[in-house]
């Protein structure tokens, strides 16, 4: 039975998307079959940035450490590097230009003034090493890259022929490098680019590389229609709680504020972070790198409204021991993406955060960060639960390998469909075939099932399962089972060669600072809870927190390719 959240936002959303309202919701034929569609949606990000921007002008947009910008001066040097790149590089329309920094405020007008000419949009994983940009230089076919110090150092490194545009970096590294500087070709810019090309719905906008957990990173290419429909889409379910918020008598302050702690390069950094502020009037209080102590500090000093990051940064903030010494008061919402939080967690940060409401998001690279979202009463009812898909815009299903639909409580592949999904991988068309069905699902690859309220259950990656004596053992179960103990900051299991069993279970387990924790102790502790056989056989004890993937993820890949190598080595 559809909670009484569930009935109060369905309705707003409702008033929110009728037809013939600025977010109304249709139907129309996209792509060669009916798809739902906001009616008035701008037809590109150039559009909807150019809509936005000005309406927010003289409010504060970005705070990095001691800088201070506007909306105003963010769209402004966004349309100068539009000039710059058209003008001295002849940057047209759908030339690839590759973004390869970290998060600085420099990254948001550069891919405004790319998105303006038209051009699509590559941001690269700063975290990728030198052959890692190569390869995503040479998979999009970009020639032009906008990089900070960093990454134009590893581009160089990388032997890619492409002109780079470097920014925050000095003249003699910039000479060394023999790039250009941003700041320099600024200072005598013009205001605009002399010719904007017109840009189309079915255009494409952006291509976003996967995290590259399962091979080699493909490229997920969108349309402008897409990427604008996932920002309205997380527009219609902000302004939805918004109203609830004030139903209710909350008084809301004059401007939301986030902690930008997410990289720009990842979906959710981008989407309903970067883009999504744009379109609220949002401030973004940018991070130079994640630390839970800056963080809490940052959420006192900026008056942080709205906290997003990977479930381990939320963790990670609920165990600081210098939590009480910051005022949090005006964070409303501290939510995740990006992977499974522990249910045991969901009541662990409402007991450590009074006030303050625990959400969880579900999405894709390749569906634009929209899916599912699980949030405030229901998400404490729910815990295990990443929620119902996003309304209007999102359906869910649940299929067998040969892609039949299940019925509730059934386990099978998770699809998701909306007009927000990318178009497919770029230049892959076998990847594509693979992912994208022609009916319009893409196949995420996560195992999980809906109940009887369609609230989505995530069981696993279908990668993630150990079939151990032909029983199949969720990595993603035993790990919550683990994260049950006081002691575990961070966990991983993986599937350990086994000659009798074909697989046995196997965990590397990060204690928090200063907690005793023996690995044997804590197989006994989770043998409590769980079946026999997805008791880990064998639990190592680091030293260190686990390697993560650029998005803030745990690295699987890394863990499952260093635990093997120890398994071997202690069993040859």
């Amino acid at each position: 039975m559809p909670s009484e959240l569930d009935r109060a936002m369905d309705t707003v959303v409702d008033m929110i998307t009728t037809p013939g309202t600025q977010l109304g919701v249709s139907t129309a034929t996209i792509d060669g079959r009916e798809q739902k569609i906001f009616d008035k949606a701008p037809a590109s990000l150039r559009d909807l940035l150019e809509f936005f921007l000005p309406v927010y002008a003289p409010r504060e947009f970005l705070v990095y450490q001691g800088e201070r910008y506007t909306f105003q001066q963010v769209g402004d040097q966004g349309r100068a590097i539009a000039a710059i790149l058209q003008q001295r590089f002849g940057i047209a329309k759908g030339d690839r230009v590759a973004i390869a920094m970290r998060n600085y405020p420099e990254w948001i007008s550069c891919f405004i003034g790319v998105v303006t000419l038209g051009a699509i949009a590559v941001p690269m994983n700063a975290w990728w090493t030198a052959d890692e940009l190569a390869y995503g230089l040479r998979d999009c076919g970009a020639t032009f890259a906008i990089a900070d110090e960093e990454r134009s150092r590893r581009i160089k490194e990388s032997g890619w022929p492409g002109a780079v545009l470097s920014i925050r970096t000095s003249h003699a590294v910039a000479d060394e490098l023999g790039t250009q500087r941003l700041e320099d070709l600024l200072a005598g810019a013009p205001a605009q680019p002399w010719f904007r090309a017109p840009i189309h719905p079915d255009d494409d906008a952006i291509i976003l590389y996967t995290s590259g957990s399962t091979g080699p990173a493909k490229g997920a290419v969108s349309a402008q229609r897409a990427v604008v429909s996932a920002v309205l889409s997380y527009l219609v379910q902000m302004l939805a709680m918004l109203e609830l918020s004030r139903q209710k008598g909350v008084t809301l302050p004059e401007q939301q504020v986030m902690l930008l702690n997410l990289p720009l390069f990842h979906v959710t950094g981008l989407i309903p972070v970067m883009l999504v502020s744009v379109a609220i009037g949002r401030k973004l209080v940018i991070m130079h790198r994640w630390d839970a102590g800056t963080a809490l500090r940052l959420i006192d000093e900026e008056k942080v409204t709205y906290f997003v990051g990977v479930p381990t940064m939320s963790l990670e903030l609920m165990q600081h021991p210098d939590r009480d010494k910051y005022d949090l008061s005006s964070l409303t919402d501290i939510a995740a993406g990006g992977g499974p939080r522990p249910p045991e967690h969901v009541a662990r940060l409402a007991k450590a955060f009074p006030g303050k409401s625990p959400a969880l998001g579900y999405g894709l690279t390749e569906t634009n960060a929209v899916g599912a979202g699980n949030m405030r009463d229901n998400y404490l009812a729910k815990p295990w639960s990443t929620g119902r898909a996003s309304r209007p815009m999102v359906e869910i299903g649940i299929f067998t390998p040969d892609h039949q639909p299940l019925t509730a409580h059934e386990t099978g592949e998770i699809c998701i469909r909306s007009v927000c999904n990318a178009r497919g991988y770029w230049r892959n068309p076998e990847a594509t075939a693979e992912n994208f069905t022609p009916d319009g699902w893409f196949r995420t690859g996560d195992l999980g099932q809906l109940d009887d309220d369609g609230y989505l259950r995530i069981v696993d990656r279908l990668k993630d399962i150990i079939i151990r004596g032909g029983e199949n053992v969720s990595a993603a179960e035993v790990e919550a089972a683990i994260y049950n103990h006081p002691a575990v900051a961070e966990c991983a299991v993986v599937g350990m060669p086994d000659e009798r069993l074909g697989e046995i279970v196997g965990a590397i387990v990060y204690p928090k600072p200063g907690e005793p924790l023996e690995g044997e102790s804590l197989i006994q502790f989770v043998a409590r809870d769980l079946a026999s056989f997805k008791v880990p056989a064998r639990v190592w004890i680091a030293d260190q927190p686990l390697p993560k993937l650029g998005s803030g993820k745990i690295d699987k890949l890394t863990i499952r390719k260093q635990l093997h190598e120890l398994y071997t080595t202690r069993n040859a």
